[in-house]
């Protein structure tokens, strides 16, 4: 953690941000982004802006390096530079100071590097602007960057495109440009968001040793509170364009005033994974699940079903392994690149298994392997006492589309822009001939209110809705067949930490209420204690441990489980009873 200076009054500030006010143009209208927002940074200290999306604290950024988008404008207050106005509604002196005196590094690593240039060529465009370099002192330079990046072969991977690096490569790329002409302050937004937790610690633990080695101020702007108590001292809270509350982190924490960073600190999944009350919440969801996934196990041996035997064990997987050929530098030559081996687990009826790794270690493949869209080379995965491989009938295959059901990551891509909400959640009854279209209207009206939507979303389309509630349509068409099983790949990690604790609550309880079986795939320990009865950790396409929870986080037997249950940002941070 970079320290605020001990005695912060006693240094002029490097900058002020004095009841700055941000709007957007909106046809004839004005939208206040920021309104009257205050704040103070010293030379060498690091704060954290935390906030929803919507909460202004990215825009409040972009004001400050003077990048808001050309319908944005400062329309009040000032930002103060080493006491000099860079920015307000009569002067924008900032642009000249970009680079050199006021860094950043951006959300998105990919779409904020260009593919058609090489990383090296990007980095050296930087240190020509700023004047810093030119020519081969500049390619030279570059090289340096890299490293300092912690990037090795650093000479190598300059001369590569950004296609060719991981999202952590590409993110150190962007620290690296954001530190080239040394600026006094860099603006970090939401730098590790698209990251898996191992790398985002290293990101960040590398970010924390050069900005402190070379006395640079930090801006970090993030939805995690975790993640800026860890990283941060001071923290600065933001709701709907305000800044509601103000101060030490620790302190922030512990006592929380606002009732907006009441529930911040509440639902924040790496500190309330250290509760007890989630575990249980947990055992409570638990118990009602299997007791009505006992019914329809009864429905199921009776014949109400069209597939399955009512086995307690939903899914059994057995020795799956699956190895692609990847293309070598000739046309003819391949080589094999086993993604999964031999991975073998049990769902039980009305319980969640969590399988968690990095990006990489193969637990998506396994996903989709379950889903049977994806053949395993060896191995097999029992449905309900029968085996998917062996249902080659369409009405076979139809059957067990209808009894698991994926939801999948990003919510911006699981929906067709082109259908309407209804469209999206009817889709399925009508490929599977399900009732009559007024008998599949009133099951689309019922899926809304059971993921607490109104049904006046129908009509709307994806575009107009945020994240949350989109993720929230994935799981109605998801349920839309009534399936024993959902597969959630990722389902959460792109969304805001309070929408992801509704996403989290709405889960459990629809697998009260339905019991439902869930596989819950993701990248992140620190949700896991809030939705899952069991884990498998997988590495390199291996299980490397597989426990009941509340095992694997108060017993780790690996080094690696206990490497990714550090990686949890602000996981260490006790908040007392």
């Amino acid at each position: 953690m970079t320290s605020t200076p001990s005695t912060p009054q006693a240094q002029a500030p490097l900058l002020e941000v004095k009841d700055l006010q941000v709007a957007f143009r909106a046809g004839k209208e004005h939208l206040t982004a920021v309104d009257q927002a205050n704040l103070t940074i010293y030379p060498g200290q690091t704060i954290a802006i935390v906030g929803e999306s919507g909460s202004g604290k990215s825009t409040l950024a972009h004001a400050v390096i003077g990048l808001l988008p050309s319908n944005g404008t400062v329309t009040g207050g000032q930002v103060l530079f080493e006491g000099k106005e860079i920015c307000s509604s009569k002067h924008n002196r900032v642009a000249p100071m970009r680079g050199s005196q006021i860094g950043l590094v951006p959300q998105d690593p990919m779409s904020n590097l260009n593919p058609l240039w090489k990383v090296g060529t990007q980095i050296k465009e930087s240190l020509v602007a700023n004047g810093i370099a030119t020519g081969k002192a500049a390619d030279q330079r570059v090289v340096e960057l890299l490293e300092e990046a912690g990037l090795p072969d650093a000479e190598r991977r300059a001369r590569q495109y950004p296609h060719e690096f991981s999202g952590g490569m590409r993110q150190r790329a962007l620290i690296a440009m954001g530190l080239a002409a040394r600026p006094k302050l860099l603006i970090a937004d939401e730098p590790t968001s698209a990251l898996d937790v191992t790398v985002q610690k290293q990101i960040l633990d590398h970010l924390d040793e050069l900005t402190e080695e070379l006395g640079v101020a930090v801006m970090l702007i993030t939805h995690d509170l975790g993640l800026a108590a860890e990283r941060a001292d001071h923290l600065v809270v933001m709701y709907r364009g305000r800044v509601v509350e103000s101060g030490p982190a620790l302190e922030i924490l512990q006592n929380p005033e606002h009732p907006y960073t009441q529930r911040l600190v509440s639902k924040a999944p790496s500190l309330a994974s250290q509760r007890l009350e989630s575990v249980k919440a947990r055992a409570h969801v638990r118990e009602l699940a299997q007791e009505v996934a006992a019914g329809v196990a009864v429905e199921v041996t009776q014949g109400a079903a069209g597939l399955g035997t009512g086995s307690p064990d939903i899914v059994v997987a057995e020795n799956l392994t699956k190895v692609f050929k990847l293309r070598g530098k000739k046309p003819w030559e391949s080589t094999d690149f086993t993604a999964v081996d031999d991975v073998s687990f049990t769902l039980k009826r009305g319980t969640t298994t969590a399988i968690v790794g990095e990006s990489g270690s193969g637990k998506s493949t396994v996903a989709r392997m379950v889903l049977d869209l994806l053949k395993p080379t060896s191995g097999r995965v029992l449905f309900d006492g029968v085996e998917v491989k062996s249902l080659t009938g369409k009405r076979q295959q139809l059957e067990l589309r209808r009894q698991m059901q994926p939801v999948f990551q990003n919510p911006y891509a699981s929906l067709d822009p082109l259908y309407s909400i209804y469209q999206s959640i009817e889709e399925p009854l009508r490929t599977h001939k399900v009732g009559s279209q007024k008998e599949r209207e009133a099951k689309v009206r019922d899926l809304l209110d059971k993921v607490s939507l109104p049904t006046t979303v129908m009509a709307r389309y994806p575009g107009e809705l945020s994240g949350g509630q989109r993720q929230r349509v994935a799981i109605a068409r998801a349920l839309a067949l009534d399936p024993e099983v959902v597969i959630c790949d990722e389902a959460v990690s792109a969304l805001d930490v309070l929408v992801q604790a509704q996403i989290l609550e709405l889960l459990n309880d629809l697998q009260a209420e339905l019991g439902l079986s869930y596989l819950f795939i993701t990248h992140d320990l620190a949700v896991v204690r809030q939705i899952a009865d069991n884990v498998l950790v997988m590495q390199d396409g291996r299980v490397v441990e597989q426990a009941p929870v509340g095992d694997v986080f108060d017993n780790p037997r690996e080094e690696y489980t206990r490497r990714l249950l550090e990686a949890i940002p602000g996981g260490s941070i006790q908040l007392g009873a």
